[in-house]
């Protein structure tokens, strides 16, 4: 149930990005529920490979090309959804960014567990 209403989260999440980027276009909450799930197996498959790849850069530039690698996950989901679409490889970027934001702040305020625990 819990990765149900996290993916919910996400969606949500998904859809509050292009409120706050025109860059950034969302056309239903169906695209914005494939690209939650696209995007959620992306991140859990393909971005821990990337992340290998790339750990000398990102220890030069001290962790700051993780952006451009979340950048490049969203712009690269963009892609392959239908509803979904980033105008620039910066505005991927930027609305990875905020959709991590919200996304964080919504799975804060409505995951908590009621013993205490994360």
């Amino acid at each position: 149930m819990r990765l149900v209403l996290t993916w919910l989260i996400n969606a949500v999440a998904l859809l509050a990005v292009p409120y706050l980027m025109h860059s950034v276009d969302v056309t239903s909450i169906g695209a914005a529920l494939v690209a939650a799930l696209v995007l959620g197996l992306v991140n859990t498959l393909i971005r821990p490979v990337l992340l290998l790849l790339t750990l000398p850069v990102t220890l030069v530039s001290l962790g700051l090309f993780i952006f451009i690698v979340n950048g490049f996950m969203f712009w690269l989901v963009a892609q392959w959804v239908d509803g979904f679409h980033v105008d620039s490889f910066l505005s991927a970027v930027g609305g990875a960014l905020l959709y991590s934001v919200i996304s964080w702040a919504l799975s804060t305020l409505l995951l908590k567990n009621p013993d205490g625990q994360s």
